[in-house]
């Protein structure tokens, strides 16, 4: 029997033969450059069988390849199988990227490179022109797999809600007011904000027209006297009260509600609006969007570079901030009422049962709005895939031996988590408990960190490799990724990697701290925390920066190999759980409390 995706590959490749196509490059992102897209727009997943996060497809006439990054080369290849579909592997010595494969490939002429212009980014076009030494004609096809995709899902459209002062500590009027003064400056008349999280943190709207992800599928186009955005609602025939209040609220306020399709005539008459230079931000604006631009008589000017939005919105006010601190509160009490159910139920649950049982601790918690991604729940080697899929069904059973690792988080009206403990269920082997105690170490050197301002997240990313990289280990994803509130549980500028970011953290910013370790077929361990960053003082020689952890759930000590620790580290480590135990076993059951001071003993 052929293989589904098999033939998938075989009917594009019809296609491009009717076009006149030598190549089609599919991404794994939508039209507004999301890290997570709605259904609609999961073109590689459809196409290939592969279901991570990040992984993009290249289709030629006679080869079929997924490229994605080292937390995915185990699940790809597993997923591919039987699809004639070939693994490429980025970020490792050997890796060559779509644009300089695609490159070295002989096509016989002028190659003709279809992309779907809605996903593709400017920035990529622009990398994969610049690749070829040669002429390369890349041709934009907005929604290239719908003749073959026939029950393709629509565009979502979920209830819109509005946040308060109260809760986000700014009103959209001040934002918007800020961002036309920074308009002003760069002597522009206009913006358009493509990226979801950067359009909800401007406008305080909220929906769930992305799984795990807050956000509405929009655009929102800002002149010096108007906001347009562009969505998929009517307020004269939505079906809900809440998103029309909403939509009065946000008129009131001077933002005008247009149809989201509404967005390429709206681009066609900037200059008849009074609009004669734009700003835009090629990594998030997709080639469709911007070859609309150039389509009518009247072209306003271009100016393009990094949006501002994202580091405003990545720099928490004071009122976001308490927000978050509140709920790491909250999530560390469902966390520790599961750890400790968990405890009670090892050799009873598997890893499914053990991520529903979480969900519905954190579901009890006010103000709950969903878990901020979909929960990795894995035992033994399943924990080895950085981002294992936990199965609905056949999942593996949680024996009392070795480690259980879960990566979680939830959705708060009063901010986002992400949290990953990995709990030793028994007695563990002696590099189970080795792999544990050097990534612990990592983890507790980034947290400790003291550093000057102006230091980037990529300069201090060694303090969680050098325990791991002194043994010898390592791991392949970053270390650390921006935090929203409630919004991205990934968001940028700022993040802790080993690949070059010249954005420095900055007080107010909620960056995670995540190093792990991976073993095929045996085990994975991480342990990660949210940090916030903070001023540490000033003195003769600078402005000082460290960290506040604010996730709250004490850290398994019972497979901790003391003799690999350090003093600092295991005082570090004491006054974590110490605290820990502090802050939430007044509100805990007593049984939990009780099970919780033992947990927090020190070592």
């Amino acid at each position: 029997m052929e293989n589904i995706f098999a033939s998938r590959v075989d009917a594009l490749r019809a296609l491009m033969r009717e076009r006149g196509w030598d190549a089609v490059i599919l991404t794994g992102s939508d039209p507004h450059a999301s890290e997570y897209p709605a259904s609609r727009w999961k073109q590689v997943q459809w196409l290939s069988g592969f279901t991570g996060e990040a992984g993009d497809v290249v289709v030629t006439r006679n080869h079929a390849g997924l490229w994605t990054d080292t937390r995915y080369f185990i699940q790809a290849d597993r997923q591919l199988a039987g699809t004639g579909i070939q693994l490429h592997k980025l970020k490792v010595p050997e890796a060559v990227p779509i644009p300089q494969w695609l490159a070295s490939q002989e096509f016989g002429g002028t190659p003709v490179i279809a992309v779907d212009g809605l996903c593709q980014r400017v920035v990529e076009v622009q990398g994969l022109r610049a690749a070829f030494s040669a002429p390369v004609e890349v041709v934009s096809v907005p929604d290239l797999l719908s003749p073959l995709w026939k029950d393709r899902p629509a565009v979502p459209a979920t209830p819109v809600i509005t946040l308060g002062e109260d809760l986000v500590g700014e009103s959209r009027e001040k934002k918007l007011r800020d961002l036309r003064k920074w308009l002003i400056l760069q002597g522009c008349d206009a913006i358009l904000v493509t990226a979801l999280d950067e359009i909800a943190w401007l406008l305080n709207v909220r929906g769930s027209d992305v799984d795990y992800n807050p956000v509405v599928i929009s655009w929102l186009l800002v002149t010096l006297d108007q906001a347009k955005w562009f969505v998929r609602k009517d307020v004269f025939a939505t079906p809900d009260q809440e998103t029309e209040d909403s939509f009065y609220e946000l008129q009131a306020d001077g933002v005008e509600i247009r149809d989201y399709e509404d967005i390429d005539f709206a681009l066609a008459s900037l200059v008849e609006e009074g609009v004669d230079r734009i700003f835009l931000d090629p990594s998030t604006l997709n080639v469709h969007l911007r070859e609309t631009l150039d389509e009518g008589s009247q072209r306003p000017e271009v100016m393009t570079g990094t949006s501002p939005v994202g580091l405003r919105k990545a720099v928490k006010n004071t009122v976001e901030i308490e927000g978050m601190r509140e709920a790491h509160l909250e999530d560390g009490l469902a966390m520790e009422k599961f750890l400790f159910w968990l405890e009670g139920h090892v050799g009873q649950v598997d890893e499914w049962e053990a991520a529903c049982r979480l969900r519905a601790f954190r579901a009890e918690i006010p103000g709950y709005r969903g878990d901020s991604f979909e929960t990795i729940s894995a035992y033994g080697p399943g924990a080895a895939l950085p981002h294992y899929v936990t199965p609905r069904e056949g999942s593996a059973l949680l024996e009392p031996h070795g480690l259980y690792l879960v990566d979680s988080g939830g959705q708060y009206l009063f901010g986002t988590t992400d949290i990953t403990r990995t709990v030793p269920l028994g007695p563990c082997t002696a590099l189970e408990r080795e792999d544990y105690t050097l990534v612990l170490r990592g983890h507790i050197a980034l947290a400790m960190a003291v550093f000057p301002a102006g230091t980037a997240g990529c300069q201090i990313d060694v303090l969680a490799r050098e325990p791991l990289w002194k043994s010898k280990r390592n791991f392949g994803h970053g270390t650390g990724h921006g935090v929203g509130f409630f919004l991205h549980v990934h968001e940028g500028p700022q993040d802790i990697r080993q690949n070059f970011n010249p954005q420095p953290l900055v007080p107010g910013m909620v960056t995670s701290d995540e190093p792990g370790i991976y073993r095929e077929g045996m085990h994975g361990v991480r342990h990660e925390s949210l940090l916030l960053t903070r001023s540490a003082g000033n003195n003769d020689f600078g402005k000082w920066l460290c960290f506040e952890t604010l996730t709250l759930c004490h850290i398994d000590t019972s497979c901790l190999v003391r003799e690999l620790m350090t003093v600092d580290g295991l005082r570090w480590l004491n006054a974590y759980n110490e605290h820990v135990y502090r802050v939430l076993s007044p509100r805990l059951p007593d049984d939990v409390a009780a099970w919780l001071k033992a947990k927090c003993a020190a070592v």
